[in-house]
């Protein structure tokens, strides 16, 4: 598996995206296995949310985390807008962390903006941050205006990542979001980089290029398309799945390595952004 340095971390380039797991109990042993063995094959970043399945999601990590290594894994949380507040925020990671069985997140995350000031989200942070309850905090859905805001405040710029919606059919990041912060080395998590497989109606896996470059690589055209999302060295993917079969795809997609004429080829077909977009969140 590619790894990256995260703010002198070292990480996987993929990991697991855990959105939508959790909810159906004939899935559930399914899940975990799935999940585990991505733990055990090198896909060590598990990426949850109080707000997936309200917990549920957590709980199924938390049950996975009895079989792994804690310390093995990167493990990420999010929290709600409206418990971005010191007091609401130290008691939602309280919850999170008592349905995840552990008693520490790797990174703790806003999970989008809502109306509480961001000095006063960046304050608790940093509080439970000291408390040793988190030892990163970062941010999700944030454009480049919301970074600049964060950036200027005390403490902004111990922010340690941005997760954000990027795959090949959502590009528009990369015209001005992903550059700045790369000028301030923030890195970047990708949620939904294969864009839901398709279900969402761009059908990338259709293309024949796609589809040519896979074939040439001897992989799947959803390998083809994780792959390009992390072929830079500061983007990090986490695909949700809960097939078996896909996890170790998923992973055997962090060795792939596109050469810059089949990058090019791909650009074609799917161009860079060449203004500014507004930033997509689903």
């Amino acid at each position: 598996m590619k790894e990256l340095n995260f703010k002198g971390v070292s990480l996987p380039a993929i990991g697991i995206g855990t959105w939508h797991m959790g909810d159906q109990p004939q899935m559930y042993a399914q899940e975990k296995a799935t999940i585990l063995y991505g733990l055990q094959h090198g896909a060590t970043v598990i990426d949850t949310a109080e707000m997936y399945g309200e917990g549920n999601a957590e709980k199924l990590v938390g049950d996975v985390l009895q079989d792994f290594d804690r310390s093995k894994v990167f493990l990420i949380s999010k929290f709600y807008p409206q418990n971005a507040t010191k007091i609401k925020m130290k008691q939602a990671l309280d919850r999170s962390l008592k349905r995840l069985k552990t008693d520490y997140l790797d990174l703790y995350l806003l999970h989008w903006r809502g109306s509480v000031p961001l000095a006063e989200t960046v304050a608790g942070l940093v509080e439970l941050q000291k408390a040793g309850k988190i030892r990163h905090w970062g941010v999700s859905n944030f454009d480049t205006d919301d970074l600049k805001e964060l950036y200027a405040l005390p403490n902004g710029a111990q922010v340690f990542a941005n997760e954000d919606l990027y795959n090949l059919a959502n590009r528009g990041i990369e015209y001005e979001l992903l550059p700045w912060q790369r000028q301030q080395k923030l890195p970047l998590i990708a949620y939904s980089p294969v864009d839901q497989g398709d279900s969402r109606g761009q059908n990338l896996t259709q293309n024949e290029i796609i589809q040519d470059i896979a074939q040439a690589h001897q992989v799947t055209p959803m390998q083809l398309l994780l792959a390009w999302t992390i072929q830079a060295n500061d983007v990090m993917a986490i695909p949700q799945t809960s097939n078996l079969e896909h996890m170790k795809q998923n992973i055997a997609a962090g060795e792939i390595k596109l050469s810059k004429a089949e990058m090019q080829q791909i650009d074609t077909q799917f161009p860079a952004p060449d203004s500014k977009q507004s930033l997509r969140m689903i």
